[in-house]
């Protein structure tokens, strides 16, 4: 018996020293070599980029006032038209003939004046020597307020038969680039009709007509109102095409709508942008980037130092005394490449950039690699 448990004793040390002895024990984390960005309070300044369109500043459909033969076009499609200068030649000749008819009007009723006024000055006289009968002297008078407003009704029809005479020489409105013509030498226009002659466009400045949410707009005046943003109505308006490429001049804010659409909720803001070079088109698809207004104290955090939670919670990595401490914190607005932070840091908070696959919440943390502002 004491020969078996002897036996089983040496067998028994035999198997642990083959294991090794005594199993190893886990050390301490080892501390994590990172980068961080000590945060400091600085001015921001807060933007949007709104989708919007092109429209032309001044806009002019040009269309015939009388009704006749167009008899020459006397501009070129697509080029530049000044104010006042001529655009077509409707016929005239009727309107010429009614001028002149108007105008002979005119010579007998100032004609008939002269003779009522002579019949009606002699009665004067002749009635205070009761050589004619008051009455008589009435009648003439009559006759002689009677020919003056003939005289007047005249006049009218003369200057009428002028303006529309006028009215067959068809000019720019406006200074721009006049469109095509709907139109050719031959065609019949009526008067005021539907469809414009030609439209004739001003493209020097350009608007650009934006749109933003009523609850957008609303949040923005809490955020006046409360001082978090410090308005700026003053500043530059910058504008983006469609492709990403940034227009070469800054523009202006022009004014907000005062009514909100009752379809999509969003009301209209128009921008002026200068536009020289005629580089900006009616109806282009673009990006209008307005600022918001300025965040006195603002804290920047570039993006690749945040990240989500499972909850949708916005996170940093912080060294807190020698060790990770991960924070959760508002982050709502985009400047740049960077987040602004509203809530959950202050100034002097080392936020981790580098070396974030290394670390966890709560290891001691080695080296530490102070980095710029651009991380």
């Amino acid at each position: 018996m004491v020969m078996r448990n002897a036996v089983g004793a040496s067998l028994l040390a035999v198997m642990v020293s083959a294991c090794g002895g005594d199993a190893p024990q886990q050390g301490p984390p080892q501390a994590a070599e990172v980068g961080v960005v000590t945060l400091a309070a600085q001015q921001v300044t807060v933007s949007v980029q709104l989708a919007g369109r092109t429209k032309a500043s001044l806009e002019a459909e040009v269309r015939p006032q009388i009704t006749g033969i167009v008899q020459q076009q006397l501009f070129t499609e697509g080029a530049l038209v000044q104010e006042g200068e001529q655009l077509y030649q409707i016929d005239p000749a009727p309107y010429e003939a009614d001028l002149r008819r108007a105008q002979a009007d005119l010579s007998k009723a100032r004609a008939n004046l002269k003779t009522a006024k002579n019949r009606a000055d002699r009665y004067e006289t002749l009635v205070e020597a009761r050589a004619v009968s008051r009455q008589d002297y009435d009648d003439a008078l009559a006759n002689f307020q009677q020919a003056e407003a003939e005289v007047a009704t005249a006049q009218s029809a003369v200057t009428t038969a002028q303006i529309n005479l006028d009215y067959t020489r068809v000019y720019a409105p406006i200074t721009g680039l006049a469109g095509r013509s709907t139109v050719t030498v031959g065609a019949l226009v009526t008067g005021n009709q539907g469809e414009a002659l030609v439209t004739v466009q001003q493209f020097d400045p350009m608007f650009v007509d934006v749109t933003e949410s009523s609850r957008a707009l609303n949040q923005l005046r809490r955020d006046w109102a409360s001082g978090e943003l410090v308005r700026q109505d003053a500043a530059k308006v910058k504008l983006y095409f469609d492709d990403g490429s940034r227009y070469g001049y800054e523009g202006q804010f022009k004014f907000a709508d005062i009514n909100v659409d009752t379809g999509t909720g969003t009301f209209t803001i128009r921008t002026t942008f200068p536009n020289p070079d005629n580089l900006l088109l009616p109806g282009m698809f673009v990006r209008a980037e307005l600022v918001k207004g300025v965040v006195p104290q603002g804290l920047l955090v570039p993006a690749r130092g945040v990240t989500r939670n499972a909850k949708g919670e916005a996170t940093v990595m912080l060294v807190k005394d020698d060790k990770v401490e991960q924070r959760v914190v508002e982050a709502d607005e985009m400047v740049g490449q960077d987040w602004l932070i509203s809530d959950g840091l202050a100034p002097g908070d080392k936020v981790i950039l580098e070396g974030l696959q290394f670390v966890r919440p709560g290891v001691p943390v080695g080296t530490v690699r102070e980095l710029d502002n651009q991380g």
